[in-house]
C-alpha cells in the first residue's frame, strides 16, 4: 500500500486550521453572547453554567492544539528535510539497506507538496549527488546517485561503467563500511 503522507498533512492541517478559523469566527462569538445573555437575565447565574456556556467543544480544542504542530511538520516536510529508509541493496556499500537519511529538500528548489509543481529552482543535480525520485510507473521512492547529466552518453561494458567513453571513477566505494568493525577496504 502507498500511503501518501503530503496529502494526509496537508489535508489534516486544512481540517484542523478550518475548525480553529470557525470557531474564532463563529462559535467563540456565539458562546460569549450566550454566556453574557445569561449573565444579562438578571437572574443569579450558576457558576457552573456559565462555564458550560463558554466551555470550547473537545473537537475544537483538539484542533486547536493540533494544528500548529501539523503545521509545522508540513512545511519542514515539505520545504526542508524528509526522512527516508534505504529499501535495497544497491546503494552499498555507502548505504546500507535499513540505514535512514534525512533529504535536503531545498537544495534543487523549492515545490509544492502534493501537486510537486516546482516553484523555483536553485540548484541542479550534479554527478555523485544522492537522490530520491519517484518511480514514474509504481510511484515508489528510488534512492540513488547520479552518475550522468543531460547530454551524457552511458555505458556499461564488462561491469565497469562508463560516461562519455571513461570510466567512471567510483571513489565512494574504495572503502566498505563494516558496522562492527569500521572501514574495511575492498
Amino acid at each position: 500500500m502507498n500511503l501518501d503522507f503530503p496529502m494526509i498533512l496537508v489535508a489534516a492541517t486544512l481540517i484542523t486550521g478550518l475548525i480553529w478559523a470557525a470557531d474564532a469566527v463563529v462559535w467563540a462569538p456565539r458562546r460569549r453572547q450566550q454566556a453574557a445573555a445569561l449573565g444579562a437575565a438578571g437572574e443569579q447565574v450558576d457558576r457552573g453554567e456559565l462555564e458550560a456556556a463558554l466551555k470550547e467543544p473537545t473537537l475544537v480544542e483538539y484542533s486547536k492544539s493540533f494544528f500548529p504542530v501539523i503545521l509545522a511538520v508540513l512545511l519542514l516536510r515539505s520545504f526542508l528535510v524528509e526522512p527516508f529508509r534505504i529499501p535495497s541493496g544497491s546503494m552499498m556499500p555507502t548505504l546500507l539497506v535499513g540505514d535512514f537519511i534525512l533529504v535536503n529538500k531545498y537544495d534543487y528548489g523549492i515545490r509544492l507538496p502534493v501537486l510537486n509543481r516546482k516553484v523555483f529552482s536553485i540548484g541542479e543535480p550534479k554527478r555523485g549527488d544522492v537522490v530520491v525520485f519517484r518511480h514514474p510507473v509504481t510511484g515508489s521512492d528510488f534512492i540513488k546517485r547520479v552518475i550522468g547529466l543531460p547530454g551524457d552518453t552511458i555505458e556499461v561494458r564488462g561491469g565497469v561503467v562508463y560516461v562519455n567513453g571513461e570510466a567512471l571513477s567510483e571513489e565512494y566505494i574504495k572503502e566498505k563500511p563494516n558496522r562492527m568493525y569500521g572501514p574495511v577496504t575492498v
